[in-house]
């Protein structure tokens, strides 16, 4: 596998607001094999969504990152939705 491929996703659904529910908003943590990648982060609201990215080197940003943003990237690199890769017959 390539080392600069996404190898390692990281998710978190949250209610960043108080008169919305059901986690609709969430941040997707997407990094290869040295921590870089990024972080695509969606806010739902009554009005709309919006959508925001940010790139991540080492681990880092150097954009201010959300609560939810760093909790992607720690179960990203940490690998909570890591799963073995499927053995393929050759």
């Amino acid at each position: 596998m390539a080392l600069n491929s996404i190898q390692k996703v990281g998710v978190i659904r949250f209610n960043p607001f108080s008169d919305t529910g059901g986690d609709q908003s969430f941040s997707i943590a997407c990094l290869d094999a040295q921590d870089n990648g990024f972080t695509l982060t969606s806010l739902f609201t009554r009005e709309g969504t919006r959508i925001y990215t940010k790139p991540i080197a080492n681990s880092e940003s150097k954009y201010p990152l959300t609560e939810e943003e760093k909790r992607a990237i720690s179960e990203a690199t940490n690998g909570k939705m890591a799963k073995k890769p499927r053995k393929t017959k050759t």
